[in-house]
C-alpha cells in the first residue's frame, strides 16, 4: 500500500501540512441540501417520511407499529447473545460507569454581606442517542453515549438505529438494556436526526443528540443544531502516533491499521525522528494487512490518509501533534509521561506501548466519543458534563442593594440603557 512518507526539513512541507490541519473542515454542499430535504420532509410529514426513506435507503419497508423495538425483539435478541459475552458487555459498563462517576458536580451556593450567588446543575431532560449499524455494530457506543446522561440524571433516554435487513443488532440491544434504554426505533441516517429533532407521531422530540453516524448524519446533526443541542460535529476517525523508534514496528503498525479499519477516510499518521524504524513500520503494515478482514476499507483509508512523517526530534513531533489535535493521541515513547506537559490538543492521550486506543474504544472507561478534524483545540470527550445544565441564581438583600445600585446605575447609563438603571434607582428611592 502507498503510504504517504515527507520530511519536515522539506520544502513543500508546511504546504501540505496545512491540508492536514484543515482535514474535515468543508461540508459537501450537495450533501448538504440533499439533508435539508430530508429534515423538511420528516419536520412536515412525521413518520410518513421515516417509513419512505426506509424503505428508499435501508430497504426495508416498516409499518407505523412496527418503527419502535417491541418488548418481545428485546427478548430475542438477548437469547441471540451467549453469556458470556452478555456478562462482558455488563463488565465494560461498570467501568465506563465508574469512571464517569467522578464527573458529577453539584450545585453551589455562596452567601457574603446579603449577596447569595450560586449555580444551579439540572439534567437536561430529554436525550436521543444515535448508533450506527451496518456491517460492524457498535455495543460500546450505546454504552458510551447512555451511561454518562444516565449519571447525569436524564430522564428520558430514546436510541434509534438503523433496521438492516436482518433486524436491530441483538448486541446493540443488548448494550441499550443493560445502559437503561427502553425506547429504542428502527430508523437511521439524517432522518432519524430530523425526527428526535423535530418528533414525529412515534419517536419524541428531545432536547440534545449525541452519537456518531456518518457524513450524512453528521451534516444533519449540523443543520438541526439550534433547534436541539448536539454533542460535535465527529468526522472519520484518526490517530496520530509519535514514537522514538524504541517501540515495536509491529505493534504501532498494528495501531495504525485498528483506526484505519474504521472508515475509508480515516486519518491514520506516524510522527517519528527515526527514518529507518518508518521504514520498518511501512513494511510491517503491508505484512499485517494481507490477514484483515475489512481490507477495502483499510486500503482506502491508508492510501488516502495514511501519513508517515520524518521530524527532526520528539519535541518538534508534538508540536506537529498539537497543531493537529487528533482524536487519538499514542506516546509510543520510552518515557511518555515526560512529554505528557507538553501536549495542548488532543482527545485521548494513550501512554506508552502498552496502551493502544483500542483500550479506550472498549474497557479502559473514559469515553470514547472524542472531537475530530482539529475540534480538540477547543473541545472535550463526551462525558456527564455535557448532559447538565448550569443555572446562575443571584440573590441581593436591601443592604447589598444599597452598596452597589450606584455603580450598577452609572455602569448602565455609560452603556446608554437608561431603562436598566431604573430598575436599581426605582428600587432605592425610598431607601
Amino acid at each position: 500500500m502507498n503510504v504517504m512518507f515527507i520530511k519536515t526539513k522539506n520544502k513543500d512541507f508546511n504546504k501540505f501540512f496545512r491540508k492536514v490541519v484543515q482535514r474535515g473542515s468543508d461540508i459537501d454542499p450537495k450533501i448538504e441540501k440533499s439533508v435539508l430535504e430530508i429534515i423538511k420532509k420528516v419536520k412536515k410529514e412525521g413518520d410518513k417520511a421515516l417509513l419512505f426513506y426506509t424503505n428508499k435507503f435501508d430497504r426495508v419497508n416498516l409499518s407505523p407499529d412496527e418503527i419502535k423495538v417491541s418488548p418481545d425483539e428485546f427478548v430475542t435478541a438477548l437469547d441471540e447473545i451467549p453469556p458470556e459475552n452478555f456478562a462482558l458487555i455488563k463488565r465494560v459498563a461498570k467501568r465506563i460507569y465508574d469512571y464517569h462517576h467522578l464527573q458529577i458536580e453539584d450545585s453551589f451556593l455562596k452567601k457574603k454581606d446579603g449577596e447569595g450567588l450560586g449555580m444551579l446543575i439540572r439534567p437536561i431532560e430529554k436525550v436521543g442517542i444515535y448508533v450506527p449499524g451496518g456491517s460492524a455494530p457498535y455495543p460500546s457506543t450505546v454504552l458510551m453515549n447512555a451511561i454518562p446522561a444516565q449519571i447525569a440524571g436524564v430522564q428520558k433516554i430514546i436510541m434509534v438505529t438503523p433496521y438492516g435487513k436482518d433486524g436491530v443488532n441483538p448486541y446493540l440491544l443488548a448494550a441499550a438494556k443493560i445502559a437503561g434504554i427502553e425506547d429504542v426505533f428502527k430508523v437511521g441516517g439524517a432522518q432519524a436526526i430530523a425526527a428526535m429533532a423535530y418528533g414525529t407521531e412515534t419517536i419524541p422530540k428531545v432536547d440534545k443528540i449525541v452519537g456518531p453516524g456518518n457524513i450524512y448524519v453528521a451534516t444533519a446533526k449540523k443543520l438541526v443544531y439550534g433547534n436541539v443541542a448536539i454533542d460535535i460535529f465527529a468526522g472519520p476517525s484518526e490517530i496520530v502516533i509519535i514514537s522514538d523508534g524504541k517501540a515495536s514496528s509491529e505493534i504501532v503498525a498494528a495501531d495504525i491499521l485498528s483506526q484505519a479499519e474504521h472508515d475509508k477516510e480515516a486519518t491514520c499518521i506516524l510522527i517519528t525522528p527515526d527514518e529507518k524504524f518508518a521504514g520498518e513500520v511501512k513494511k510491517s503494515i503491508d505484512n499485517q494487512f494481507i490477514s484483515l478482514q475489512r481490507k477495502e476499507i483499510v486500503k482506502a483509508s491508508i492510501e488516502k490518509n495514511g501519513i508517515i512523517i520524518i521530524s527532526r526530534d520528539i519535541k518538534e513531533a508534538i508540536e506537529l501533534a498539537n497543531e493537529i489535535a487528533p482524536e487519538h493521541l499514542e506516546l509510543a515513547l520510552m518515557k511518555p509521561n515526560r512529554w505528557l506537559k507538553d501536549i495542548k490538543n488532543a482527545g485521548a492521550i494513550f501512554l506508552g506501548n502498552n496502551s493502544p486506543a483500542t483500550l479506550g474504544d472498549y474497557i479502559a472507561g473514559p469515553n470514547h466519543v472524542l472531537p475530530t478534524g482539529s475540534a480538540a483545540r477547543f473541545s472535550s470527550p463526551l462525558g456527564v458534563y455535557d448532559f447538565i445544565k448550569r443555572t446562575n441564581t443571584v440573590s441581593f438583600s436591601p443592604r447589598a442593594l444599597r452598596k452597589w445600585g450606584e455603580d450598577v446605575i452609572r455602569f448602565a447609563l455609560i452603556e446608554g440603557l437608561d431603562a436598566h438603571a431604573n430598575t436599581v434607582s426605582i428600587r432605592l428611592k425610598d431607601r
